[in-house]
Order: structure tokens, then sequence, then C-alpha cells
């Protein structure tokens, strides 16, 4: 199977604190997968290095075989390199409709015309409809985003995403401050993105993570520690010790 995204070598430190080692991923075509790791890991700097928020110290991020390591951020994005956040960056007064049909124009290079009527926007509203359908929020998509429930809130966020027809989809604790009731729904839809979309998410519910993952990266203080099947990851011993806890109960 390709690897379309992959990290050789990847280094990052703040002063004295190395908090990433050496990172060798890779994320092949269709890819499910899951980083994992107790607090503090560097999981979310890992991503922010992949996708440029940060500069790595040393080694690359290679996307669909390119060096990428010095593109900004948007580059990356034209280039089918997306993520979410933690803590969403959504446009309150936007309803979901407008939010990703903005999303769409822009895609499409032509999101100057925003301010005009959605009505003269058929094709992109079409598209953003049917995302809206897929996530299964077009009943709410003509209210304002600040009115939405929150688990609603992270459905439109990776809908935003979706809307760039991304290669690579970088999830950043997408069910993070949402019920557990909710949670599920969520990565329900991430399961049914398209097959042709690699995701990565980050993921402390190991329900979710075991359910939906079917390759499990775990990084500890800044390197990754081992990868496998959820299988393998559950009965790790090291894993078990350092992050699943002894009463682990996956097997």
């Amino acid at each position: 199977m390709s690897t379309v995204l992959a990290t050789q070598s990847l280094r990052k430190s703040f002063g004295s604190l190395i908090v990433t080692d050496n990172v060798e991923l890779a994320l092949p075509k269709g890819a499910r997968h899951a980083l994992i790791g107790p607090n503090g890991a560097g999981k979310t700097t890992l991503i922010n290095l992949i996708t440029g928020a940060l500069a790595p110290d040393g080694g690359r991020v290679v996307l669909n075989g390119q060096d990428i390591t010095a593109l900004e951020p948007d580059q990356r994005v034209k280039r089918g390199l997306v993520r979410t956040f933690q803590i969403n960056t959504l446009f309150p007064g936007l309803t979901p409709l407008e939010a990703v049909v903005l999303a769409v124009l822009e895609r499409r290079g032509v999101a100057g015309r925003w301010w005009a009527p959605l009505t003269g926007q058929t094709e992109a509203v079409d598209e953003a409809y049917e995302l809206l359908k897929l996530f299964q929020i077009a009943t709410v998509c003509t209210r304002p985003t600040r009115d939405l429930a929150y688990g609603e809130q992270r459905l439109l966020e990776i809908a935003l995403a979706l809307a760039t027809r991304p290669a690579v989809l970088l999830l950043d604790e997408p069910a993070a401050g949402v019920p557990r009731s909710e949670s599920a729904a969520i990565f329900e839809a991430i399961a049914a993105l398209p097959e042709d979309i690699s995701v990565l998410f980050i993921e402390h519910d190991m329900d979710l993570v075991f359910r939906f993952a079917t390759h499990i990266f775990v990084q500890v203080q800044g390197r990754l520690l081992v990868e496998g099947t959820p299988g393998e990851i559950a009965t790790h011993p090291t894993v078990r010790e350092v992050y699943l806890g002894s009463a682990a109960h996956h097997g």
C-alpha cells in the first residue's frame, strides 16, 4: 500500500526539552490510524510539525513523495494536507451552510465572491449541503453556528476540512469536550469518509481508538514507542504499563 504521508527523523526541542525525538511515521493511502500517548507526550506538537504550524529542528515531512518541510501551512492545505484542532475555530455568526460554502469557494479559488447571495452559488451550495448531510448536521444548516450543540460544532469543523478535498486529514482530539453519548457519532462519520482519504487522529478515549483505528502509533516523551494493530497495542506490556494501565481490559 502506497505511503501518502511520512515523517523522517523529525525533531523538535524547546530549550532543553525534547518534544519530538526522531519520529518516523508513515501513513498509507486510505488509512484510519490513531496517535495515542500520555498528556505531554508531544502528539499535538507532532501534528503542528506535520502541518507547518511549527518548524522542525531537523528531519523531513514528505507528502505524496515530495518534501514539504519548507512549505507554509496554506500551501500544504492546497496539496491536500488538512487538520482540525482540539478547540474548534469556527465562525460563530455564520450558519453551517454559509461556512461550508465559503470553504468550497475558497478551494475553487473564487472565495472573493463570498458576499454574493447563496442563491447565486448553486453548485457550491449543493456540494456543501451534501457534506453537511454526510455528517448528519444538514437539519441545522441554517442556524447560527454559535447555537449548535458542541458535538454538532465538531462535526461542522470536520465538514469544513472535507470541503478542501484533502488527501490526508489530521484530527486533533475530534471528540474533545463532546459528551460521551455524542462522541461515537463523530467517529462513525470519520469511519464513513471516502476510502481515498487517509486519516490520522489523536484520541484519549481508548474505546473509540480500539473501535475505529486499524493501526495505532504510541508516542511517549516525544518519541514513537511502538506501533501496531489494536490487538498488538492492547497486549503490549510496555504500552500497558506507561499508558493503558495494568487494568487495561482490551485484548
